[in-house]
C-alpha cells in the first residue's frame, strides 16, 4: 500500500479478524500503519521471528501483520498492539485508479490463531 490512496472508517466498534486497521506504530508514535488484525485478545497466536514462538494476546491489544511477511514491520518485530493505538478500519483502495477495489478482510489458512477464546 505504499503508494495507495484508501478509504478509511473512523472508528469502529468492533475489531474484525482479518481486517484491514489504520493507527499509531507502537515504536514511533509519529508513523501511520495499516496491518491486518491477525488475533484478537485472548487468542493464541503462532509467531514468525518474534522473540517468542507462541503468543497469547493480551486483553486490550490485538496482533497485527502486514501482507508482505518478511518486509513488514509489524507485531512479529513489536509485539501484539494496544487497541488505543487504532485510529479507523480501511475499507477501499481509491488511488491509483487501476487498483481501486474494495479491501476484501482475507486471512491465510496459516495465519489463523491456534486458539480462540470464546466471547
Amino acid at each position: 500500500f505504499f503508494h495507495d490512496m484508501l478509504i478509511i472508517v473512523l472508528f469502529v466498534s468492533r475489531i474484525a479478524v482479518a481486517s484491514l486497521y489504520c493507527g499509531m506504530s507502537p515504536r514511533n508514535p509519529e508513523q501511520k500503519i495499516i496491518k491486518r488484525v491477525i488475533a484478537l485478545e485472548g487468542d493464541i497466536i503462532k509467531t514468525i521471528g518474534y522473540k517468542k514462538k507462541y503468543v497469547k494476546v493480551p486483553h486490550g491489544h490485538i496482533w497485527v501483520e502486514g501482507d508482505h511477511h518478511g518486509h513488514s514491520f509489524d507485531s512479529n518485530a513489536f509485539g501484539p498492539v494496544s487497541l488505543g493505538l487504532l485510529h479507523a478500519r480501511a475499507t477501499h483502495i481509491l488511488w491509483p485508479p487501476h487498483r481501486w477495489q474494495k479491501l476484501q478482510p482475507v486471512l491465510p489458512p496459516e495465519r489463523k490463531p491456534l486458539h480462540r477464546e470464546q466471547e
